[in-house]
């Protein structure tokens, strides 16, 4: 069962006792991401979460690390478009340790000049790496196509020339503004005696107060009818694309994870099994939801030899009306919520994965769901569920898209889209 308190500076703990396990993971989530940065500041969230590991007042980069591992814990981070989470995963009788760098880390990070300047090769590195990595190219220029203007189109990591211009000032006021308690969340899930660990939570993290009055607002973006093509000499054809979606936190976010489950959501799935399997068209294919605070996006993705691209776009846009005009049946739907609960359990069996869980939803949402509500809302999925989202989603046939691949033309790939679109727009 979860727990949750306030520390009396507005930090949120949750947390949940796992007595069985010999392990504990301790996670701090900051509502900070490239959704809040600019075009003038674009991967500072990212550049924050690597300088936080680069010393503190009390420690060197080496000590965070070792105090850690020395132990045989793991100690890391990841930043998102609205969240970023540091977190350690650890044997459980030394608790006390993991979350005294982890407070050390977010108190008192040094953002020394040398260690900025030397963290921009490395951040400028990582870009570089990402931009030899087709299948996460495409998402960044798929975001961007999709969401315009808007900050939601910002990729995590910045780009080479906004890292290069980041300071120590902007570095500074924007860690001011968006790491604060009011906007932060202490997550915990393993073995621990409740009393003790609230006590060192409180010890540690109850003293830290905002430099700065936390004022984060979510714009409120519409999906664009963008299509964007990179060149690159590859040897695939990387495609993403675009059609509506859900926003977290909406219920009919289930119904929409179960149609995605159906669709492209794994091997069984309906694009796998055509594009793969029977046409041979495609090597990787699947669906997937992006869910954020106020807005979402259902995303098709795929690479494929460019010979066949037509020919799959169109297989995508027959499986886009199939599922329009058939739906899913009952017998299907009741499949499809045994591997939903599935999934979902098994996801259960980690420690780290039911910290990330509590977390993230306490941070976006406000509020945990015990695993008993989770499964009843999987469970409670109707037919009618169903085909509303199906019409939802669906019916606007694909907004955006984007690819990356060699020699590609841009007129012939917006054309493809269009025609695509006929055929899923096409009375049957």
């Amino acid at each position: 069962m979860f727990r949750k308190l306030t520390l009396k500076n507005g930090i949120r703990v949750v947390y949940e006792k796992i007595p069985y396990v010999n392990s504990i993971s301790i996670g701090v989530w900051i509502g900070s991401g490239s959704r809040f940065e600019n075009i003038t500041n674009n991967g500072v969230s990212h550049f924050i979460e690597h300088m936080m590991f680069k010393g503190t007042k009390n420690r060197t980069a080496k000590q965070i690390a070792e105090d850690i591992e020395d132990l045989g814990g793991q100690i890391n981070a990841f930043t998102g478009k609205e969240s970023t989470c540091y977190y350690v995963k650890m044997l459980d009788a030394h608790y006390k340790i993991g979350i005294d760098v982890l407070s050390d880390m977010i108190k008192n990070p040094r953002f020394s000049d040398e260690d900025i300047h030397k963290e921009k090769g490395v951040v400028i590195e990582e870009i570089n790496m990402y931009e030899d990595s087709p299948e996460d190219l495409v998402a960044d220029l798929l975001s961007s196509a999709t969401w315009g203007d808007d900050s939601l189109s910002l990729p995590i990591l910045g780009y080479t020339k906004t890292i290069k211009e980041l300071n120590k000032e902007k570095i500074v006021n924007y860690f001011n503004k968006t790491y604060s308690p009011q906007n932060t969340v202490i997550s915990i899930a393993g073995n621990f005696d409740e009393d003790l660990i609230i006590e060192e939570i409180k010890s540690k993290f109850e003293d830290w107060s905002a430099k700065d009055d936390a004022n984060i607002s979510f714009s409120n973006p519409e999906i664009k009818s963008n299509i964007l093509v990179k060149n690159k000499d590859i040897e695939q054809v990387h495609v993403a694309l675009t059609l509506d979606g859900i926003e977290l936190g909406n219920e009919k976010l289930y119904a929409l994870l179960a149609v995605n489950n159906y669709f492209g959501g794994g091997t069984s799935s309906r694009l796998f099994q055509v594009l793969r399997e029977e046409m041979a068209y495609v090597y990787t294919i699947y669906s997937y939801t992006s869910s954020y605070k106020n807005k979402g996006t259902f995303n098709i993705q795929f690479a494929l030899n460019k010979i066949f691209l037509e020919k799959a776009m169109n297989s995508v846009a027959n499986e886009i009306k199939s599922l329009m005009d058939k739906k899913i049946s009952l017998e299907q739907l009741n499949k499809i919520k045994e591997q939903l609960k599935g999934s979902y359990i098994l996801g259960l069996e980690s420690v780290s994965s039911r910290m990330f869980g509590i977390g993230k939803s306490e941070l976006m949402l406000d509020k945990v769901y015990e695993p008993k509500e989770v499964l009843k809302k999987i469970d409670d999925i109707t037919v009618d569920d169903i085909n509303e989202i199906i019409e939802l989603v669906f019916s606007k046939g694909i907004l955006s898209a984007a690819a990356v691949g060699r020699k590609i033309k841009e007129d012939k790939f917006k054309k493809l889209i269009g025609d695509c679109n006929e055929i899923i727009f096409k009375k049957s």
